[in-house]
């Protein structure tokens, strides 16, 4: 069977009686750190069982509280989005149920499905993304990072050191795939070079945290993670781990300016770009964007390497993760050469 290499619990809930709600076309998403089942109106997320250093999902209680975390956090900015968090249970007759009576085996979150065909990525490939979109996703970063907490906890993210650690592990991380099809040594080389050069510039970063432009951000703001309906709803915000969340404004809107200039929208990005500036009246940000930029765009191929390397993704899942990555490997050394 298609579906034998699953945890029991999620075989379980591919079926549609296990729900209390219609639950048609049952679908199930796998990423390197979360499965995501697709059920009628409602979206449920399940964490894996992992450890990757940055994020640690190795137990169930470190599950549960992350699970608390990603509801509480992505309330921010689509409070009727994320429902409440859902047990796993395993019933003494057998089998598994949602909120069941059972011991909690596992634990979820539970989200109102958004419209598929209003997904940013379905727009950006259909050719419908406009200038309109770009100006209503403007409107809605600005007040967010406005509201957003600062203060001197999270400002000691945004130092030249405390940025080192999140840029320089990618570097470690990725050194073992070297070579094989996505990365090449002189890639490598040049993108580490280049993040090494620009994070010597201490006087810059102290900077930003001066004009108190370091934040509690979305740590995660790219095309997968919004959609563009009846509002801006921007989803799916990093709860795992506090330093990729707190960091610099420019980091955060570098991730999307990427992910335009990825799709070839560097019409869109340039816009962008100009009009949040423009709004938050914060021009230095141009002078970090590229090296966020750089640095966002290989974080993209490391989780392309990530996602290719999980024995539970399918063949055609693992090939594509692969070019991705290569192509996302591209655009960091296009960042670095700049």
């Amino acid at each position: 069977m298609a579906n034998d290499h699953l945890p029991p619990f999620l075989q379980a809930l591919l079926r549609p009686d296990r729900y209390d709600h219609p639950a048609p076309d049952i679908k199930l998403v796998q990423t390197h750190i979360s499965s995501v089942i697709l059920a009628g109106d409602y979206v449920y997320k399940f964490k894996k069982p992992v450890n990757f250093g940055f994020l640690d999902f190795s137990n169930l209680e470190k599950r549960r509280l992350c699970c608390e975390q990603e509801l509480l956090l992505n309330r921010r900015l689509c409070p009727d989005i994320y429902l409440g968090l859902v047990t796993v249970t395993a019933e003494p007759g057998g089998g598994y149920a949602l909120n069941g009576n059972g011991p909690v085996v596992e634990y979820g979150v539970k989200m109102a499905r958004m419209p598929e065909e209003r997904m940013m990525v379905r727009l950006i490939r259909s050719g419908e993304l406009d200038a309109h979109h770009i100006d209503a996703l403007v409107a809605v970063l600005a007040d967010f990072y406005r509201q957003a907490n600062g203060g001197a906890e999270i400002a000691r993210f945004g130092t030249a050191a405390a940025v080192a650690v999140n840029v320089l592990e990618n570097f470690d991380q990725t050194r073992p795939f070297i070579g094989q099809g996505a990365l090449s040594q002189a890639q490598f080389d040049g993108i580490a070079a280049y993040a090494r050069t620009f994070l010597g510039n201490e006087a810059l970063f102290q900077r930003r945290i001066d004009d108190d432009r370091i934040r509690d951000c979305h740590g995660d703001l790219y095309s997968a993670n919004i959609c563009l309906a009846d509002k801006v709803y921007i989803y799916d915000c990093i709860e795992f781990n506090q330093r990729f969340r707190y960091c610099d404004v420019a980091s955060d809107v570098a991730f999307l300016v990427m992910d335009l200039e990825y799709y070839g929208l560097d019409g869109l990005a340039g816009r962008f770009i100009d009009r949040l500036v423009q709004v938050t009246e914060d021009r230095e940000l141009l002078v970090m964007l590229n090296f966020y930029k750089c640095y966002r765009a290989y974080v993209r191929g490391k989780i392309g390497l990530f996602t290719a390397g999980d024995p539970a993704v399918d063949p055609a899942v693992r090939a594509a993760s692969l070019e991705q990555a290569a192509r996302y490997f591209q655009l960091a050394q296009r960042y670095a050469t700049a």
